[in-house]
């Protein structure tokens, strides 16, 4: 028996093996993963391990010994040169092969870097995706020198406000003409925008990159609006892509990302896909979801599937982002919305997505309570009075039973 096989040693990957062995598979499993280091969270890397405050080891979603011990081939460092459909192998760069009944691939997402044409190869110019990103720039971060954040996303937010926290100064800058306006509203953009006023970062939206001038290191940016100014580091924060080389090269069907289908298969029924990589039907139409939530819940559906229980994935969309002392929870997703319900309660706001008379998502800041009720209703298909959200004397809870 060849067993199951699973490419990408990330939040998806590690789920996806572990549910295998809870679920009694008996078959053989390797997981292969480009990185040195076994499976590992991504949130934090750009907040609490960069700050220094948490540390290597509690990064690992699991001991090593986890996947010896339950008898899962850990192959790090390993990259793949390419799947042979016909004769169900893996194949490996140096050579060697890996046979396989079924196959999953959790290959994430690769972070899009900035032209070298622009100086996007200079030292000095960092992503945050990887471990050995953040390990490479941790020695830049340092108080006094000054941050340049190229992407006002929540990405390019983190790391703004944990260079504001280690004492550096931080230009952040903000091709279209707010920061966030891909993913949230106006008013969740004015909050933060507020935010990092208040914490001393230099916010410039409506304004792009020209270059980034410098020998080997990057020592200076010029932007489109004319304006120069010396900068120590630059952290580029202009979204990520799905990692599909793989899937494309073996002639898999591709749609912003490995197409699958609603139970994780591909277009070749023995290969399944999980994580970021993936795009699966949602609703009229499809969608790709970029959170640890999704790279869970879809792996252990699929590997589920892989046993042979055909259950459908049904997302249930959160995300979350922590700046400074703000906590940002996120229920549902807020495509097509046409209405934004405010609701303040001490500290805490929320912004309640409407489509119509129909919740769609909700964005709680330090309102963990909103989030909450908000998620549950969105997942029972349920639509408060938009008056009884915006009335801070409402209780919440009671529109669950309403």
């Amino acid at each position: 028996m060849s067993g199951i096989v699973v490419i990408g040693a990330g939040q998806a990957g590690s789920s996806l093996v572990a549910k295998l062995r809870h679920m009694k598979f008996e078959g053989p499993i390797t997981l292969i993963g480009e990185e040195p280091v076994p499976p590992y969270q991504r949130p934090p890397l750009s907040k609490a391990y960069l700050l220094g405050d948490m540390t290597l080891d509690r990064l690992y979603l699991r001991p090593e010994s986890f996947y010896s011990e339950n008898g899962i081939t850990l192959k790090l460092g390993t990259r793949v040169a390419g799947i042979d459909r016909d004769a169900k192998v893996v194949r490996l760069e140096g050579g060697g092969e890996i046979p396989y009944d079924k196959l999953a691939l959790t290959t994430g997402a690769v972070p899009n870097r900035l032209p070298a044409a622009i100086g996007g190869d200079l030292d000095g110019v960092h992503t945050v995706r990887t471990l050995a990103d953040v390990d490479s720039m941790a020695h830049e971060f340092a108080e006094g020198r000054h941050a340049l954040v190229i992407g006002g996303g929540y990405i390019g937010l983190e790391a703004a406000a944990v260079a504001r926290k280690k004492g550096m100064t931080v230009t952040l800058v903000e091709m279209s003409e707010r920061i966030l306006q891909r993913v949230a509203s106006p008013e969740t953009s004015d909050a933060f925008r507020a935010l990092h006023t208040a914490h001393g970062v230099d916010l410039r939206e409506g304004v792009g990159l020209k270059a980034l001038t410098g020998d080997d290191h990057v020592s200076g940016a010029e932007l489109t609006d004319g304006s120069k100014f010396d900068v120590d580091v630059v952290i580029v924060g202009v979204g990520i892509r799905p990692d599909a080389g793989l899937a494309e090269a073996a002639g898999l069907d591709i749609d912003n990302g490995i197409k699958t289908n609603e139970f994780g298969e591909t277009s070749d029924p023995d290969i399944y896909a999980a994580g970021d990589c993936a795009s699966f039907p949602y609703k009229d139409g499809r969608i790709r979801l970029e959170s640890v939530g999704n790279a869970i819940d879809q792996a252990e559906i699929v590997a589920q599937n892989m046993m042979g229980e055909q259950k459908p994935y049904d997302a249930k969309p959160w995300f979350w982002s922590d700046q400074y002392d703000a906590k940002l929870q996120i229920a549902g997703l807020n495509t097509g919305y046409d209405e934004i319900v405010t609701r303040r309660h001490d500290d805490a706001v929320s912004f309640w997505y409407y489509k119509g008379d129909t919740l769609l998502a909700v964005d709680a800041i330090n309102d963990p309570r909103g989030y909450m009720v908000g998620k549950r209703l969105i997942e029972g298909g349920k639509s408060p009075d938009k008056a009884a959200i915006a009335d801070p004397e409402t209780d919440l809870k009671a529109l669950l039973k309403a």
